[in-house]
């Protein structure tokens, strides 16, 4: 009987150059060259610094804006019909979104609910970016007529007449009975933001496995990741290209991106990063407005925003971190699952408005398989 390596041999031979390359790819994962440790590590958890300070709003690290944001965030009674709150759409059992492939609250709205773990950490809100302040997003929703459907002056008059609200605005902000509505409106989105600040990841398995290869320990440590898993990490760092985009601890540049996404069919094509920033700039509430904490209102991001006609149809990178509790995905919700996602990017089709910043990756179906068994490692409590 002939040997296993000899029969190994024998097949490789057959199948010639590219089995052999194939069966290279798909043999037990080798250890990491310096460069991989160190592209590995830059995604690392312990790596993830405290979230940048927020110069417009002055009550964000407060613990007594965090209790008030907390207890506003839950409140169904921000809203027109007594039903919809913050955590309506951003529930905690689904990693802050909501498993819709659209936003729904008094109505059907235009885009996927992206989570907001970790979005203290980014300069820019919503996936066109049309917000550039977590308590400017908080705003937003709760006067747009699809979401909560309530109105400023509703919600000063419910920090007023709530005695709870009343004693807990007074300590942070003054007596709400002397500020205008408008006031007490912005200041109820600082407070939503202050505890929106603490919503960070948890500890993954892939964490865990970063932390162990930092010791010094076996790259190909099973009990943390599998070979599949460790096969996918490989891809993502490489011949995928996902680190391009989906980098650093949280596993996003926070920048935006045309990756040739199309509307569903009858709606017009999402024009994305090129409307959100023209939106941003107008805003009353963006960092340079009158409602701004910051005394000199200097808002370096958005005076030098990347402008141009390859933001047309761009939406911003998200992070990966918990990306398989977080499904449908993308900013319309366009694919119900990450084998959809992952087949796209490798695809990389035309855009209809714009060009793709992405192209065609020529992974196998197995790679494929093995990067989305890669990212399931990322999920956290």
């Amino acid at each position: 009987m002939a040997r296993p390596v000899y029969r190994l041999a024998f097949a490789l031979l057959a199948l010639g150059a590219a089995g052999a390359l194939a069966w290279q790819r798909y043999a037990p994962p080798s250890p990491w060259t310096a460069a991989e440790r160190e592209l590995i590590a830059s995604l690392w958890l312990a790596h993830l610094p405290e979230p940048p300070a927020d110069a417009t709003n002055a009550v964000a690290e407060d613990p007594g804006a965090v209790a008030l944001g907390h207890r506003l965030f839950f409140d169904q009674r921000l809203s027109a019909n007594g039903l919809i709150s913050c955590g309506h759409c951003h529930q905690p059992e689904r990693r802050f979104a909501d498993g819709l492939p659209r936003a729904a609250g008094l109505g059907r709205t235009d885009r996927n609910t992206p989570s907001i773990v970790g979005a203290a950490y980014s300069p820019w809100l919503y996936w066109d970016g049309r917000k550039d302040s977590q308590w400017s997003q908080a705003l937003a929703p709760l006067e747009a007529p699809r979401e909560h459907g309530s109105s400023r002056e509703a919600i000063a008059a419910l920090i007023r007449n709530d005695a709870a609200y009343r004693r807990e605005y007074a300590a942070l902000f003054g007596p709400p009975a002397a500020a205008s509505d408008e006031r007490i409106f912005v200041n109820a989105g600082k407070a939503i933001a202050a505890y929106e600040r603490r919503l960070k990841p948890g500890t993954s398995r892939f964490d865990r496995y970063v932390a162990h290869l930092d010791a010094g320990g076996d790259s190909r440590r099973q009990a943390l990741l599998d070979e599949r898993e460790l096969r996918g990490l490989r891809l993502f760092i490489g011949a995928a290209r996902c680190i391009e985009c989906h980098n650093g601890p949280l596993f996003t540049n926070n920048e935006f991106h045309n990756t040739g996404l199309l509307s569903p069919p009858g709606e017009t094509p999402d024009r994305g990063r090129a409307d959100g920033l023209r939106a941003l700039r107008d805003d009353p509430f963006n960092c340079a407005g009158e409602y701004s904490d910051d005394p000199a209102r200097v808002c370096p991001e958005l005076a030098y925003a990347r402008n141009g006609p390859e933001l047309i149809g761009a939406t911003r990178t998200p992070s990966l971190r918990n990306i398989d509790g977080t499904a449908p995905f993308q900013s319309k919700g366009q694919f119900e699952t990450l084998a959809e996602v992952l087949a796209h990017y490798n695809e990389a089709p035309p855009a209809m408005i714009g060009h793709n910043d992405t192209e065609p990756l020529g992974l196998s179906r197995r790679d494929l398989a093995d990067i989305e068994a890669f990212l399931g490692s990322l999920a956290a409590p």
